[in-house]
């Protein structure tokens, strides 16, 4: 391309959206990079938005989209990024949709990709998630409300999670699918608010087309249950960042400072991209937004006047 945009931003979910608005009102040319592969695709409704909450995740996304090219300077572009590298005076992105390669110029780049999740194998778990069960608690927990709940996971983080649902419902079991992850004084402190334990693996999450039945054991043991929630295990999927040589943590996200900066000079990021975990959809917004006024201060003091890289 022979222009130079003055932000690219890759990825279209509430972080790159959000801030792609603010960066277009700021009088920037924007290009949202968008490989239309969100995490949520398999969620019905999304919650906690204000406003707009039960909303389809995948109309957010629309309305976002709409909302972004109603601007002069705004650009969008189905294709996912597959390299970045720093160039004099800016970035080049390297993008291919369908067999199709092309290229991008940016002065500055917004990383906002999310996460990629690995789901526990457990047979039929991928035809009940995202209806029946769900991985953020926060998100989800309150349409589970009162029914009796399966919170599975391999993490040490299960324990946790299980107190916290026990804020929606007083029948919660902990299944560890084979881990040993649960600790002898955490296995007394669930127990101190009614919620047992499993350690046997999972072998199946059992149902039909009116829901979720219950959990099933390797052992053929079937645990009456009509919701559940399951930890994944969640990975930055930043192979295409890796040519800039940005620094990442221990979970693989990048590192970045308290204004979004990563080590790059004139690399950003936002989001799920700097934080373990999944974010509700709202926080995310908020992280591209708060980043988005950093890249445009940094920008206003011209591109060798960057904001200083996390050290």
């Amino acid at each position: 391309m022979s222009h130079v945009y003055d932000v690219a931003v890759v990825g279209a979910g509430p972080a790159g959206l959000s801030a792609a608005l603010n960066l277009v009102r700021a009088r920037r040319r924007v290009l949202l990079i968008d490989s239309n592969r969100p995490r949520n695709s398999a969620t019905l409704l999304s919650h906690g938005f204000l406003t707009r909450d039960g909303i389809s995740p995948l109309e957010l996304r629309k309305l976002g989209r709409e909302e972004f090219l109603g601007y002069e300077g705004a650009e969008h572009r189905q294709t996912l990024a597959t390299a970045i590298r720093t160039t004099e005076g800016g970035f080049e992105i390297d993008c291919e949709f369908r067999g199709a390669a092309s290229s991008a110029t940016a002065r500055v780049v917004l990383v906002s990709t999310g996460l990629h999740e690995t789901l526990p194998d457990i047979g039929s778990l991928r035809a009940f998630y995202g209806t029946y069960v769900h991985s953020c608690i926060e998100c989800d927990a309150w349409g589970k409300r009162d029914q009796p709940i399966a919170v599975i996971g391999e993490h040490p983080d299960l324990a946790e999670r299980a107190l916290l649902l026990s804020q929606w419902s007083d029948d919660v079991i902990a299944f560890t699918h084979g881990a040993d992850i649960v600790t002898a004084d955490e296995e007394t402190r669930l127990a101190s608010r009614g919620i047992r334990v499993e350690r046997r693996r999972v072998a199946a999450i059992q149902g039909d087309r009116e829901g979720m039945h219950g959990v099933e054991l390797a052992d053929g043991e079937v645990v009456a249950r009509t919701a559940g929630f399951v930890r994944p295990t969640w990975s930055g999927a930043l192979e295409y960042v890796a040519p800039t040589g940005a620094e990442l943590d221990a979970d693989g996200l990048l590192v970045v400072d308290d204004h979004g900066r990563t080590s790059v000079q004139g690399l950003y990021a936002a989001g799920e991209s700097t934080a373990p975990g999944p974010q509700q959809l709202i926080v995310a917004a908020g992280s591209g937004a708060r980043v988005a006024a950093t890249i445009n201060r940094d920008l206003v003091g011209g591109v060798e006047h960057l904001g200083d890289a996390v050290q």
